[in-house]
């Protein structure tokens, strides 16, 4: 089997690509190894920001569509200490060019803006081998094998692709985040739901203990938070995250002392907190020209969470499909033009998220996207 476009991973950033490439009349196929869409948990909310990922969301013609499930209200931030003393306070006025939505919502109208079968579910990459020509042979799990002209790997941090390109791996940046959800929390836990607010709630432990947590205000009165703990991989094994109650309690005696409204996030639902560990590839990661494969998103500039991977991943797509688009007969210009851009960009992403934050920085940071009406 031959494809011209082969993209391996149909997160938001293969999707995009998949999505710019259909626009311009150039067949493509997206392997994906989940067996469906509902295979698993799509994640929470995603602020879409306008100078990266609406932009990427508008070169594939979907901004309407993208306008459609943005949840209104949500760009509130709020910033507390450990005691719950509000620090910073901007409600959502309408004027900001981040917009909250949920990430399967978006992965949703992505994929219901490509041709039916243009995603193959159920194809775990499992090796690559490069051929000649610029061509790659892709293996599956079960055995099945393509062959292609033009490789993307979009596959996320652990990208089978990456190999073709680079020696480096992801690193334990040395915190995990544990995540929890409350339910039904403006009636069962008002407390916390006041707390949290309309849209977005960070937690900061100003000693700089590099104890903080972001908590989000979903659909359908769900808090869904993200607790930071900067521990080794070896103190979380210790943890029986099987037992959520168990589980829940010894991370709440990590945040012991901090006010009751805030410890709720963690252990008031009856749901298993899940450990997230974190993982980023070296800043500046980057690889030489190698014809016909290249990579996207985490697979290509993994980095530990700040609000800008989604954005990245959804700009990157975009970008390299208007690329092939512009340079249809000559694949390798294209990706070196891509490239060129690529790098710096996840390089200075990844930059500016190499420590814990201080309420300080994080105050300047706040005031400063305020000020640009972000």
């Amino acid at each position: 089997m031959h494809t011209p476009v082969t993209i391996i991973g149909a997160g938001l950033g293969g999707l995009v690509l998949a999505r710019v490439l259909h626009l311009h009349g150039i067949p493509v196929a997206v392997h994906e190894a989940e067996s469906s869409l509902t295979a698993r948990s799509q994640g929470g909310m995603l602020d879409i920001h306008a100078h990266n990922g609406q932009l990427a969301l508008d070169a594939a013609g979907l901004t309407d569509e993208f306008r459609g499930i943005v949840l209104e209200g949500r760009q509130a931030i709020r910033l507390v200490d450990r005691n719950g003393a509000v620090l910073f306070d901007k409600s959502d006025d309408g004027t900001g060019q981040s917009p909250e939505v949920q990430r399967g919502e978006l992965r949703q109208i992505l994929l219901d803006a490509l041709p039916d079968g243009t995603v193959r579910w159920g194809h775990k990459a499992t090796g690559v081998r490069a051929l000649t020509e610029g061509r790659h042979e892709v293996t599956f799990e079960g055995g099945t094998t393509i062959v292609t002209g033009l490789l993307v790997g979009a596959d996320g941090a652990w990208s089978r692709v990456r190999p073709l390109l680079s020696d480096a791996t992801p690193r334990y940046v040395g915190r995990s985040f544990v995540e929890t959800y409350l339910h039904d929390a403006d009636t069962r836990h008002p407390a916390t739901a006041k707390a949290v607010g309309d849209g977005t709630l960070v937690a900061l432990d100003p000693d700089g203990s590099g104890k903080w947590f972001v908590a989000h205000r979903e659909k359908g009165g769900t808090l869904h938070a993200y607790i930071t703990l900067t521990k080794p991989q070896d103190w979380f094994a210790t943890i029986d995250f099987t037992d959520a109650a168990a589980a829940a309690a010894r991370i709440a005696e990590e945040y012991d002392g901090w006010a009751p409204e805030l410890t709720a996030l963690i252990t008031a639902d009856r749901t298993a907190p899940v450990l997230r560990p974190l993982y980023a590839l070296p800043v500046g990661h980057r690889w030489d020209r190698m014809p016909g494969v290249t990579l996207l998103g985490d697979a290509a500039h993994l980095a530990t969470p700040n609000g800008e991977g989604a954005n990245l991943a959804l700009q990157d797509g975009a970008e390299l499909g208007k690329a092939l688009a512009a340079h249809p007969d000559d694949i390798e210009t294209a990706l070196t033009e891509y490239e060129e851009a690529l790098f710096p960009r996840g390089a200075a992403a990844a930059a500016a998220v190499a420590h814990d934050p201080t309420p300080q920085e994080m105050i300047i940071f706040f005031t400063a996207r305020e000020q640009a009406g972000i």
